[in-house]
């Protein structure tokens, strides 16, 4: 039987057995949904934190305020990247999974505890930041990790379907905050909220990083890793080989990266402040379409993943990046019409994300070599999320003031449509592929003719 070139004496790997997929599926997962339920609270409970934190600014600038913290805990992420990415590929998926769930839940627990501006004044604002700059150094290294940890898990064959269930993972956590958003609301009066009714998400979410830990502490590392572990193959300077041989394929992992970034954070965070100030509707009303739209991207999701296994990667996130370029300006001009026009623009956009986010993740990974797939996957994800995905909120709030015009994120959604667009026509077809290539293995292994191709089970 002819083997592919790049697979020829590479070690048997042995597929997973189901039980093992399942924990695999359930460790990459629950760290990304701890992870996205506090950054959607934090986003959905801008107003109040802002008069909590930032109590002698005016209404917009506290709302600014806030924000503004939810962005600067993004522009740490990179460097979270460069320490936990190329970590991972030295050490393997697995240790690292556990360190980032247990930066994060610790500092979604010390948020819960924070006394606000009233108790201890500046201090407040201060330690706020303190804490963010510790989750998003956490973050900077829970993609990298869990992508690499689901893709190097999944059977070739499915491996769209696997990837997918990371973004389940982050979906669950939005909806998650979404649905704890809606029930305060309902159940806690403003004032309520204020003296400390705000703290129950954040409180709530600690234990379950508390039971993401037990979870990932409990498996074992991936099959494509443990091949590097027996060949004796582990990268000694991953960073140096990246930049050295992949800079090219980073940058353009960056850019399908930037149109999920974009589209995520303006359809399913802003989103609920954009229809509450420029629309007129309730908090209650935004929350629940917010809802509506997580439920339904967390069904179409591993559709899409799925679908990218049969007809592959790029026809799926290409046909989704130009019906967004193509959409998103008459989606907000349909939002102007009414509640109705909302919620079908909403939905619209809600299918669309779907499709990128079913997508994207399995692509990035197949791109890069194992031994430098967690490195290239954490600084691609973390760079464009600092650039482009923290400062969402911020700037829609900047421009829509600047220009006066509440039409504004339509023809910023197309930008990051277009850029997607671009890359998506540059990088080559990677379903089916094997993530283990004659790249990963050391050169006196690869050429010593002893081990057998690499198979991967369906």
């Amino acid at each position: 039987m002819h083997m592919p070139e790049n697979t020829a004496a590479l070690p048997l790997q042995k597929a997973a057995d189901p039980a093992a997929l399942r924990r695999s599926i359930a460790a990459g997962a629950v760290g990304v949904f701890v992870h996205w339920f506090d950054w959607a609270i934090y986003a959905y409970l801008a107003g109040t934190l802002g008069t909590v934190f930032f109590p002698e600014t005016s209404g917009s600038a506290a709302v600014l305020s806030v924000f503004a913290v939810f962005a600067v805990s993004f522009a740490i992420r990179p460097l979270g990247a460069l320490v936990f990415g190329p970590l991972g590929d030295r050490v393997g998926r697995k240790r690292t999974l556990s360190i980032v769930i247990l930066l994060m839940s610790t500092g979604t627990l010390l948020i819960g505890l924070l006394p606000g501006y009233d108790t201890i004044g500046i201090a407040a604002p201060i330690l706020l930041v303190a804490i963010r700059l510790l989750q998003g150094l956490a973050a900077g290294g829970e993609f990298g990790s869990a992508a690499s940890f689901l893709a190097e898990f999944s059977p070739a064959k499915r491996r769209g379907f696997g990837v997918s269930w990371l973004e389940v993972g982050s979906l669950l956590g939005f909806l998650a905050g979404s649905l704890a958003y809606y029930l305060l609301n309902i159940s806690l009066s403003e004032q309520q909220l204020l003296d400390g009714g705000w703290r129950i998400p954040f409180l709530a979410a600690a234990p379950l990083g508390i039971i993401g830990l037990i979870i990932r502490s409990r498996i074992e590392d991936t099959p494509e890793y443990r091949a590097l572990e027996s060949t004796d193959s582990i990268p000694t300077s991953p960073v140096r080989e990246l930049f050295a041989n992949h800079l090219g394929t980073m940058l353009r992992a960056a850019a399908i990266m930037t149109t999920m970034h974009v589209t995520f954070y303006a359809v399913l965070t802003y989103l609920v402040t954009y229809e509450t100030d420029h629309l007129g509707h309730s908090a209650d009303d935004a929350a629940l379409l917010s809802t509506g739209m997580s439920l339904l991207a967390l069904v179409l999701v591993p559709s899409f993943g799925r679908l990218s296994d049969r007809l592959g990667r790029r026809p799926v996130f290409l046909g989704a990046a130009i019906a967004l370029f193509l959409l998103a300006t008459p989606a907000f001009l349909l939002m102007r019409t009414g509640t109705a026009g909302t919620v079908v623009a909403g939905l619209v956009l809600a299918v669309l994300l779907s499709a990128i986010l079913g997508t994207y993740a399995v692509w990035s990974a197949e791109l890069f070599p194992t031994r430098n797939r967690q490195g290239g996957l954490s600084l691609a994800y973390n760079v464009s999320a600092a650039l482009f995905a923290g400062t969402v909120p911020f700037l829609m709030t900047v421009l829509i003031e600047a220009t006066g015009s509440i039409l504004v994120p339509g023809p910023y959604l197309m930008v990051a449509a277009a850029v997607g667009i671009i890359a998506a026509l540059t990088l080559r077809e990677t379903a089916g592929q094997s993530l283990l290539t004659a790249e990963d293995i050391q050169p006196s292994t690869a050429t010593s003719g002893s081990v057998e191709p690499a198979q991967r089970g369906a």
